[in-house]
């Protein structure tokens, strides 16, 4: 075959790739990229926000490739607040905690790294990255944890969900809000303090109702809860996850519109 034919040949191997790849390689002959299963792929996503790998550069003899690369979705930070240890497990300052839980177990995602003072995990909603973590600090010092997370990762305030109980709202009652103050809670205290006082970051609070009589609100969010409470709870936890879902999928705006509704549980029948 003569150098000619064989330059023709070539050229035309590398079109027919990058008609039929994805993400376009340059081929010296034939395309040979081995096949990554979905699965595969998203649990070796990276989650830094480093730059990505470097450019592809294409044949000088080739038509450059009209195909814009897909923006890659940025992930998410969500923390749950609570006290470590069994003496709390299913306390009402620790429905953030449990909230986690929920999430976590729905979306398939590990919670059995130990990094940041927390316990955390990494995976996905549909194809967006999510961190997924629970300081393992004492309530009070949340921040301790959670602000040099965030800091590491790289991830702006504005995707940052912090999920914690508040005495405020009825009980199992969700508010989704886009910032605001600690509202007395030590707990957001300490992360607003540690994001050197900034408070523009989501927040998704779940009602534990005021105490009863005279008890000492601080030995009431240390209370765990009676069967019927229990049952409520678990509903509001479903509502929860769909929440969180609809925020990384559609935007604060459709998430807040569906938890802050009076028709939410009409909607889940």
């Amino acid at each position: 075959m003569s150098p000619c034919a064989i330059s023709w040949s070539m050229s035309m191997s590398t079109m027919n790739c990058r008609r039929t790849c994805r993400f376009w390689f340059p081929c010296r002959s034939i395309c040979k990229i081995p096949k990554i299963s979905s699965y595969s792929s998203r649990r070796m996503a990276n989650f830094s926000t480093s730059s990505a790998s470097p450019a592809l550069v294409a044949d000088a003899d080739s038509t450059p490739s009209t195909d814009a690369t897909p923006t890659k979705p940025k992930p998410w930070l969500v923390v749950g607040l609570g006290n470590p240890g069994r003496k709390y497990t299913g306390t009402r300052h620790n429905v953030g905690f449990e909230m986690v839980d929920t999430i976590a177990e729905a979306e398939g995602i590990s919670m059995n790294t130990v990094s940041f003072k927390a316990l955390f995990g990494k995976g996905f909603i549909r194809n967006v990255p999510i961190i997924l973590a629970k300081p393992q600090t004492l309530m009070n010092a949340s921040g301790e944890s959670v602000g040099p997370m965030a800091s590491y990762y790289k991830i702006p305030l504005k995707q940052v969900l912090l999920i914690y109980d508040d005495m405020d709202l009825p009980f199992a009652k969700l508010r989704l809000l886009p910032k605001g103050g600690h509202g007395g809670h030590n707990g957001m205290r300490s992360v607003i303090d540690h994001f050197k006082g900034s408070r523009d970051f989501p927040r998704l609070k779940i009602g534990i109702g005021r105490p009863p009589g005279k008890m000492d609100p601080v030995n009431f969010v240390l209370h765990a809860f009676n069967k019927q409470e229990r049952e409520e709870l678990d509903f509001a936890f479903h509502r929860g996850l769909e929440a969180v879902r609809i925020l990384l999928l559609e935007g604060f705006n459709k998430s807040a519109t569906f938890v802050n509704s009076a028709k939410q549980l009409e909607e889940l029948g």
